[in-house]
């Protein structure tokens, strides 16, 4: 399972290792299954942080607009 302590930027890294590997091919159905949940997982991760500073983005501006938002 993915490590809490994992930063972003690691996660994201892992992340397109795993897609690379998938788009390989060349694995067995468990290993594609396995490297399938645990590129879930780490989406899933990725996005919680990306929601967490949009959230720090929207309290740190309360009009709702961030500079290069179009």
């Amino acid at each position: 399972m993915t490590d809490p302590a994992t930063n972003f930027e690691a996660a994201r890294d892992e992340l397109a290792l795993v897609v690379q590997q998938l788009e390989s091919g060349g694995l067995t159905l468990e290993e594609s299954l396995a490297l399938w949940e645990r590129g879930e997982a780490l989406a899933a991760l990725c996005q919680s942080w990306l929601d967490a500073a949009r959230g720090r983005l929207d309290a740190a501006n309360p009009q709702g607009s961030v500079p290069g938002d179009a």
